[in-house]
C-alpha cells in the first residue's frame, strides 16, 4: 500500500475534509499517479479499472477549478445511465464543503426537467445521446468548458460513440484540459489522444483485482435444457456467500432468468437497458443495500458500475470475447478480498468456449456437475391449445461422456 497521503497529492482542503469523513484513508494506485497531474491542469490518458478510485481521481481537479455561478466548466462524459448517475452522487459527496451544482443529463427520463437544471449547473455529467440531444436544441452552453473528461472510454468506443463524442468535442472550447480514463488503452483510444488531446501524460494502475484471490471455474458441457438447473444449484450450494453477479448478453435473457429464479422463491433483480431510470434505479440500490444478493444483468447496463462486495460471478451466458470475459470477472476479488468467477457451458456453448478460451493462459478449473433435479424453466410460451407447458423433473448425470463432445 502507497505512504502517499491525499493532501501530498494537493487536494484541496474542502474535498481533504470529505475523504476523511469517508475514511478514505490512503490513495488508490491510479489515485497517486493521476491526481498531481489532473490538479497541475495537464491532458491524461489513465488506465484504470472500475473499483480502482478513478472518479475521485477526476473530481478532485473539477472540484478544485470549478467557480460556483459562472456557467458549465467541467463535462464528464459516460456509456451508461448508471455510470453516470453513480459519478454524478461521487462528485456531489465530494464538493459537500464547495456547494457546486452538480447534475446529470442522460436518456430513459423526460429531457424537460434538464433545461432548467443545466442553465444553474457547474458541472455536467452524460450519456452521449442525451448531450447531443441538448447540443442540438441549444440548451446547454458549453463555451466555459475547462476540463472535459471521457470515462470508460474504451466502453464509450465499443458501445458505438465515437462520432458522438467528436461532436461534443466539437461543441467545447480547445483550449481546455482532456482527461481520458479507461480499463484498456486501445488504437482508436491512442488515435482519440492524438487528435484531441494536448501532449497528454500516460499513467496506468495495476488491475484492482488479485489474481491470486480470484478462483475460476467452469461447469459443463452439459444438456442445453438443464442450464438453469445448474445454475440454480450452484446459487443454492453458495446461497449466503455474498453478493451475485449473473451475465445474460441479451435482455430478454436476462428477463427470463430472474423471473424464473423469483417463481423459485430466490430473491433477484435485474438490469439492462430495457428498463426506465427509475426501474434500474430501483434495482441498483436494492442491490447496493443488500436487500437483494443476486442481481442478473447485461454487460451495457452493468458495466462501469462500482458495487462492493461481490463475490460471485455467473456467466450464464458466454461473453462473445476474452476481452468482456476480463471486464465481467473484474468485479470480484477486490481490495483483498476473495472471489469465484463461475462459467455455465451447455452443449451448444461448447465450441464457443473452446475458442474463448484457446489462446489465453487462463487458470480456469473444470468444476464437478452433480447430479441436478431438472426444474422447469417457464418461458411464457403456450401450446396450440392455449395452456402452459409444464416439464417434470427429472435426474441425470452430467458427468456422463455423452456430454463431452469437446476436450477443454
Amino acid at each position: 500500500m502507497t505512504t502517499t497521503t491525499f493532501k501530498q497529492l494537493g487536494i484541496i482542503d474542502p474535498v481533504l475534509k470529505v475523504c476523511e469523513e469517508e475514511e478514505f484513508i490512503r490513495p488508490t494506485e491510479i489515485q497517486e499517479k493521476s491526481i498531481p497531474h489532473v490538479i497541475k491542469g495537464r491532458d491524461v490518458i489513465a488506465k484504470a479499472a472500475t473499483g480502482s478510485g478513478k472518479t475521485l481521481a477526476f473530481a478532485s481537479g473539477i472540484i478544485q477549478k470549478t467557480v460556483k455561478g459562472k456557467g458549465v466548466q467541467a463535462l464528464v462524459v459516460t456509456p451508461t445511465r448508471e455510470l453516470a448517475h453513480q459519478v454524478t452522487d461521487m462528485i456531489t459527496s465530494l464538493s459537500k464543503y464547495k456547494t457546486l451544482r452538480i447534475i446529470s443529463v442522460y436518456g430513459g427520463v423526460s429531457i424537460n426537467p434538464q433545461f432548467h437544471e443545466l442553465k444553474r449547473a457547474d458541472v455536467v455529467i452524460g450519456t452521449p445521446g442525451r448531450l447531443i440531444d441538448h447540443i442540438e436544441r441549444g440548451t446547454i452552453e458549453l463555451g466555459q468548458i475547462k476540463i472535459l473528461v471521457l470515462d470508460e472510454c474504451d466502453r464509450l468506443l465499443d458501445m458505438g460513440f465515437l462520432l458522438d463524442i467528436e461532436k461534443i468535442i466539437y461543441s467545447i472550447p480547445r483550449k481546455r484540459q482532456t482527461l481520458l480514463y479507461s480499463a484498456t488503452i486501445s488504437y482508436d483510444i491512442s488515435q482519440i489522444a492524438q487528435k484531441y488531446m494536448n501532449n497528454p501524460i500516460e499513467v496506468g494502475a495495476q488491475s484492482y483485482v488479485d489474481p491470486q484471490k480470484l478462483s475460476q471455474y467452469y461447469f459443463g458441457p452439459v444438456s442445453n435444457s438443464l442450464k438453469f438447473s445448474l445454475l440454480v444449484h450452484l446459487l443454492n450450494k453458495n446461497n449466503g456467500g455474498g453478493l451475485s453477479m449473473i451475465f445474460c448478453n441479451t435482455r430478454r435473457n436476462a428477463d427470463l432468468i430472474n423471473k424464473n429464479l423469483i417463481r423459485l422463491g430466490i430473491k433477484a433483480t435485474v438490469l439492462h437497458g430495457g428498463y426506465t431510470q427509475q426501474e434500474r434505479s430501483k434495482s441498483l440500490n436494492s442491490f447496493h443495500t443488500r436487500k437483494t444478493k443476486i442481481l442478473v444483468a447485461t454487460d451495457v447496463a452493468a458495466r462501469g458500475l462500482d458495487i462492493q462486495g461481490v463475490t460471485f460471478i455467473y456467466n450464464y451466458d458466454l461473453p462473445s470475447n476474452f476481452k468482456q470475459y476480463i471486464h465481467r470477472i473484474g468485479r470480484t476479488a477486490r481490495a483483498g478480498k476473495t472471489g469465484k468467477a463461475i462459467t455455465l457451458v451447455s452443449q451448444r456453448d461448447g465450441e464457443d468456449f473452446f475458442h474463448l478460451f484457446r489462446d489465453n493462459r487462463t487458470k480456469i478449473q473444470k468444476g464437478r456437475v452433480p447430479y441436478i433435479e431438472k426444474i422447469p424453466f417457464k418461458r411464457g410460451r403456450s401450446t396450440s391449445n392455449g395452456h402452459k407447458k409444464e416439464f417434470r423433473g427429472r435426474k441425470r448425470n452430467y458427468n456422463n461422456p455423452q456430454f463431452s463432445r469437446y476436450s477443454f
